[in-house]
């Protein structure tokens, strides 16, 4: 929304319609308010979501704008933890992301997917992220120069392109500004360690965890911009530099991560510091494994076998809960007028990001089974007669195993990632008449990324280092003579005195590397047209588009060929692209104006027509509706329909082996489903009851893209008004629909797993794969299909409530503000027509639904001293939320509320210090079994991870 400093007023008094989430200093907006009065000047905007320039700032889909004011007192450094406590936000990638991360951070409108969320700087695209995540990383965002934020939730693809299903975040960036302004920030967790829950579980499983007061997770900013005129006031600079350093903070600090949370008890990892077997006979004559002979059993520090019980590794301590980071952005923005008719424009933007995610060590996960004859030097006499004499096996025989066995010799793995991102835009505007316009611009956005995977099991050399003979002297050596030269170290496994010589040999550090790039060339032409229907004539935009993505990853051999033991299996290389021309329009039609009960009726339309290359010609529009009933009234209704079109990845993304988190109904002596409901999933009579249970509560399963996708369409649908009853006084309430068709998705694992169970619907059923004894965790064959392909659809409907009241309270003013979202229903249907693959996610939280409370809110109150101080409070409230089918006690989230303060300073006419404390309360996060948490048995990002937040934030401006 380009707004001119002469309607400021009117964006304070009726777009708190926009329901800004937070902070707007009062006093500036009061003397920018005697301004406007004085001048009653109003000149053209346009509003985010539409190319007509107008004089109504107010948008026919509703809109939250968030400004920098808000954002340096909301104590976030990063601007994703901000707009994740938006009700409109559904929190997506971020910092709190450990073992699984992409290094970026992202947003998601309505829980509808990233890749449904345009990202837009100055109303134009930023490029997609990375080479884990397709999405647009925010990281690139210059905070020194940040204006504000708006966030359009009604769909805006007519005007901006059909991947905005879920709507746009624009980031504003103030390309006006002058003099030189520096910032200082820093902020730091404080909590206090005193579940009693969790500790109780802890003492149970006899792990360690904090306890008392701890102080850490700190981050710094440092941010400089500077502006100016040149050659006469003809030209503009805007210039800016940020640096931002986060510290990692591991699991371990906190009381309640400190172990990985199963139903009712701490879990942990089959994968053990003392390894786990499976033990099968061979048929001596093939070679084929008898799995039906399968012995599942842990190993005692002296060596000794015992069916398995306990023998678990506790692997959430060394996890990141809070990544290290280090980004460095800067660039800056030009205009220059060329003559009277066409100023010029560019924007520079340059960011690079180092982050590291930390994870625990590596481990056999029982992927591979191996064979050994009995004869092995690894064995010890003891060993040979329990495992061979089990199986009537002697001498050279041969048996089978699978073994669990963490590298804690090796210490702890980690995705170390660098993205280095850069956008150039270039572009010339001008009047061509008294009455029209025109822009043009070309973008160029490209970010090359690479993630180091460093300290993973080889399976090649853990292969060869188990095959073992004696040499002439009686030592143990490779069998395998070339891998022997190269250095192998025989792996003692079965005595339990792994050294590092053997860790280091075992281990290796995997690349992949991505760029992805997008070109886009725009131009467009808005005026009048020669049609009056009201006392404003109809107004016009036309326009095309060209824009071209490119993505690619290019693995090295490790990665490509899957032999890195813990990363779930092949990471393919990918090299696709795909290009889009387009011919858009808009109408503003005035149709009534000035009448009793009718002081403006406007319609608006919109047309866009794409042709892709992948899946060809589609339309795109929307129509909408104004009406501004007087002074203190305003209707407004619009409708969308979007067809999407498969990104790069969805279309060219290998697929592969990868983990999902949940619960496998038949696994366990005492299974969830009936043998005849387990027979549907393909469990065997004699594997009823025998299959082990992943203690880690992860499974395989199989993602990736599908080159045959066809495009998805998506109507949204929303219908509200705008309200002034007081002075002083805004309401907005907005009604809002949405639904997408042919949903492009891989269908959830568990959901496959459960309905195949219940129905025996062969639709889930062919999607189940078990392995050779029934499971679903171990090797590389048993795995889940959950692969992109066209759904069924889902739909979202609800209400979305603001409000903003501004009264004069002795030499001050206070301001109340709410922004809220009452939720109606979250329904898919993953399969088009099948009644067995629909849920509700309204107020629940399983492994389909993310939590989905019916009501979610922000609410706040800042007292402005008319002097040097102000003060605010700030109320976060997040519904209740519960599992119906969990087994845990405490199944059910509670509604959570958090208390936010905050307070301001003028120190100076040019120093001011901005301080606060965010969840003033302390207040644990909700806990969460392994199914459905994220990290740290809680969901970062909608609920507090990490206690109280303290920050102060210093500028100085000239």
């Amino acid at each position: 929304m380009t707004i001119s400093r002469n309607i400021r007023r009117s964006l304070i008094s009726t777009t708190a319609l926009c329901a800004s989430t937070f902070f707007l200093p009062l006093y500036a907006a009061a003397e920018d308010a005697a301004t406007a009065e004085d001048e009653n000047v109003f000149e053209e905007v346009v509003v985010t979501g539409s190319r007509i320039i107008r004089k109504d700032i107010e948008s026919v889909s509703p809109i939250t704008v968030t400004n920098a004011e808000e954002i340096k007192f909301s104590g976030h450094m990063r601007i994703e933890d901000m707009l994740n406590g938006l009700p409109q936000l559904e929190a997506a990638e971020h910092a709190y992301e450990g073992n699984g991360t992409s290094g970026v951070a992202t947003l998601d409108l309505r829980g509808l997917g990233s890749n449904r969320t345009l990202v837009l700087v100055n109303g134009r695209r930023m490029q997609p992220g990375g080479v884990k995540s397709y999405s647009v990383d925010i990281n690139q965002i210059p905070s020194s120069l940040l204006k504000r934020v708006e966030v359009l939730t009604g769909g805006a693809s007519t005007t901006y392109g059909a991947d905005a299903v879920a709507g746009v975040v624009n980031f504003i960036i103030d390309d006006t500004f002058e003099g030189v302004k520096v910032s200082a920030g820093v902020g730091a967790y404080q909590h206090n360690n005193n579940n009693s829950y969790m500790q109780g579980l802890l003492d149970d499983a006899g792990y360690d965890y904090p306890k008392g007061s701890a102080l850490d997770g700190a981050s710094y900013n440092f941010d400089v911009a500077m502006g100016g005129s040149f050659a006469d006031g003809r030209g503009h600079v805007s210039m800016y530099a940020n640096y931002r350093q986060t510290n990692e903070l591991h699991m371990d600090s906190r009381d309640y991560s400190s172990c990985a949370l199963l139903t009712n008890s701490c879990g942990g990892s089959s994968n053990a510091v003392i390894p786990n077997f499976d033990f099968w006979n061979v048929d001596q004559g093939t070679g084929e494994i008898d799995f039906t002979t399968e012995r599942w059993v842990q190993m005692d520090a002296n060596g000794a076998f015992s069916d398995f019980d306990d023998n678990y590794y506790n692997y959430a301590p060394v996890n990141h809960w809070q990544r290290p980071d280090k980004r460095f952005a800067g660039g800056g923005f030009l205009t220059y007028e060329l003559s009277d008719n066409a100023k010029a424009y560019m924007e520079v933007m340059m960011a690079r990001d180092t982050t590291t995610g930390q994870y625990a060590p590596s481990g056999t996960f029982f992927n591979d089974n191996y064979k050994m004859k009995c004869s092995s030097p690894l064995l010890s006499a003891a060993q040979v007669a329990d495992i061979c004499g089990t199986f009537g096996l002697s001498g050279d025989d041969e048996f089978a195993f699978d073994v669990g066995k963490r590298n804690v010799e090796g210490g702890p793995r980690q995705n170390q990632f660098t993205h280095n991102s850069m956008r150039f835009v270039l572009g010339v505007k001008g009047d061509i008449t008294d009455n029209w316009r025109y822009d043009t611009s070309l973008t160029y956005g490209a970010t090359s990324s690479e993630d180091t995977y460093v300290n993973d099991f080889f399976a090649p050399n853990i292969r060869a280092a188990l095959d073992v003979k004696l040499d002439s002297e009686g030592n143990m050596q490779c069998a395998n003579e070339v891998a022997h030269k190269d250095g192998c170290v025989p792996y003692t496994l079965f005595s339990n005195n792994v050294t590092k010589e053997q860790a280091d040999y075992l281990t290796a550090t995997g690349i992949l590397s991505g760029l992805t790039e997008e070109t886009v060339f725009n131009g467009f032409v808005s005026g009048d047209l020669p049609l009056t229907l009201a006392d404003d004539p109809v107004q016009a935009v036309f326009g095309l588009e060209y824009r071209k993505e490119h993505y690619r990853r290019t693995s090295d051999n490790l990665f490509e060929n899957g032999q890195l033991l813990g990363n779930g299996g092949a990471v393919r290389s990918v090299d696709g692209s795909y290009d889009v021309k387009e011919l858009f329009s808009e109408l503003y039609v005035p149709m009534v104006q000035n009448k009793e009960f009718i002081q403006d009726l406007v319609l608006e339309l919109g047309l866009r027509v794409s042709d892709y290359s992948t899946t060809g010609t589609v339309a795109t529009y929307k129509a909408g509706l104004n009406w501004q009933v007087n002074d203190s009234i305003k209707f407004r209704g619009s409708y969308n329909r979007a067809s999407r079109a498969p990104n790069v990845v969805e279309l060219y993304s290998p697929q592969r082996l990868a983990l999902w988190d949940g619960t496998d109904p038949c696994a366990g002596a005492t299974p969830i489903f009936t043998a005849a409901q387990c027979a549907n999933t393909g469990v065997t009579a004699a594997q009823y009851g025998n299959i082990s249970v992943s203690s880690a509560g992860q499974y395989n399963e199989i993602i990736g893209g599908n080159p045959d996708l066809d495009k998805e369409t998506g109507d949204t649908f929303t219908i509200g008004f705008v309200a002034t009853p007081l002075e002083g006084l805004t309401l907005n309430v907005d009604y809002w629909n949405i639904k997408i068709s042919g949903l492009i998705d891989g269908v959830s694992s568990q959901l496959a797993l459960d309905k195949c169970g219940e129905t025996g619907n062969a639709v889930f059923c062919d999607l189940v794969n078990r392995g050779p004894s029934g499971s679903l965790w171990r090797g590389t064959t048993a795995a889940i299909t959950s692969t992109d392909q066209n759904l069924g659809y889902t739909k979202q409907s609800g209400i979305d409530f603001a409000g903003d009241y501004v009264m004069e309270m002795g030499e001050g003013s206070l301001n109340f503000k709410l922004l809220g979202s009452y939720l109606i229903d979250k329904f898919t249907q993953s399969f088009p027509g099948e009644a067995d693959s629909e849920y509700d996610c309204v107020g629940r939280i399983n492994g389909n639904c993310y939590p989905t409370p019916k009501w979610r809110h922000t609410a706040s109150v800042i007292y402005n001293s008319g002097d040097f101080w102000q003060v605010g409070l700030k109320w976060r409230y997040f519904g209740k939320v519960t599992n119906p089918d969990s087994e845990r006690d405490n199944k059910d989230i509670s509604a959570y509320s958090y208390l936010d303060l905050s307070a301001g300073f003028e120190l100076s006419d040019n120093v001011n210090l901005a301080m606060g404390i965010n969840n003033i309360l302390d207040r644990d996060p909700p806990m969460l079994n392994s199914s459905n948490s994220t990290t740290g048995n809680t969901k970062p990002g909608t609920y507090d991870p990490l206690g109280r937040r303290l920050f102060a934030t210093i500028t100085a401006q000239f």
